[in-house]
Parts: C-alpha cells; sequence; structure tokens
C-alpha cells in the first residue's frame, strides 16, 4: 500500500473509515481553554459541576470537533489530495467527558464536478462515538478535492 494521496476520480461514494480511538483528558481540556480563551464553568470548574447536569466536567464541543478531525486523517489508509475544507453542518448530540475514548466513523457521501475542471467537490459525513457507543457528535464536511491532472 502505498501513502500518496487520492486524487478526486479515485475516491468513490460510499467509502467508510473507522479511526482508532483516542481518550479525552483533562490535560485536553486544560490545553483548549488556554487556547480558546473559553474558560466557563462546564470545563474548567470540578466544584460547580458536581451539581450539575453532567456531574463533571465535560469537554469542550469544539474541542471534540477537532480531535475528530485528526482521528478522520488517521481513519483514511490514503489521504485525499485536498485543497481546501469548504463546508460544515455539524451537531453536538452528548457530552464529551474526561476520560471517555471516542472514534470517528467516516463515509464518503456525496461527490460532485467542481466550478473548475482542475476539482471536484465530496461530501464527507462524519459520525463521533464514545466508548460506550453513543454518538456524541455527528455531521458533514465539504472537502475540495485536486483532480487528476491531465498530461
Amino acid at each position: 500500500m502505498t501513502n500518496v494521496a487520492r486524487y478526486w476520480e479515485e475516491i468513490g461514494v460510499g467509502e467508510e473509515y473507522l479511526s482508532p480511538g483516542r481518550t479525552v483528558t483533562e490535560a485536553d481540556i486544560v490545553n483548549f481553554a488556554g487556547l480558546s480563551g473559553d474558560w466557563n464553568v462546564l470545563h474548567t470548574d470540578a466544584e460547580s459541576m458536581k451539581h450539575s447536569l453532567y456531574g463533571e466536567r465535560i469537554a469542550h464541543g469544539l474541542l471534540g470537533l477537532a480531535i475528530q478531525a485528526g482521528l478522520s486523517a488517521r481513519a483514511m489508509p490514503r489521504p485525499f489530495e485536498t485543497l481546501a475544507f469548504t463546508g460544515l453542518r455539524w451537531r453536538f448530540k452528548g457530552p464529551i467527558r474526561i476520560g471517555d475514548t471516542i472514534k470517528v466513523q467516516v463515509r464518503v457521501k456525496e461527490k460532485r464536478e467542481g466550478s473548475m475542471p482542475d476539482r471536484g467537490l465530496i461530501v464527507l459525513s462524519r459520525q463521533v462515538s464514545n466508548q460506550r457507543g453513543e454518538v456524541v457528535q455527528e455531521g458533514e464536511m465539504d472537502l475540495l478535492i485536486a483532480r487528476r491532472p491531465t498530461q
């Protein structure tokens, strides 16, 4: 198998990939709070959160979105020849807790011709699940993919 990136023509609707797992840690949450500036008590105040809906601190939704992006890339045996990330439709369905191990199921949902002959668009559906099989996030992402160069 080769690691050469795949062009638009080589990608098939219905292809599916499952990522390896990734355990979300307290350090991830603290680092993301520092990076994003989001110090909301949901993520940073253990005492307050003991009496909340969740009973404990939870990860930032956007942290989960970022982690799934990396996991999705690890799921594919060969990367796509991606030119741009062009769209996102996303739902946050449940909390990601400290210690949860998440995985991402990726499926090529759609392929469309691009506005120029050297590119095409693909739509990926992604579903993030925890170790209990609960879907915590899901949505679709649009990618602009290079077409195979003509000789």
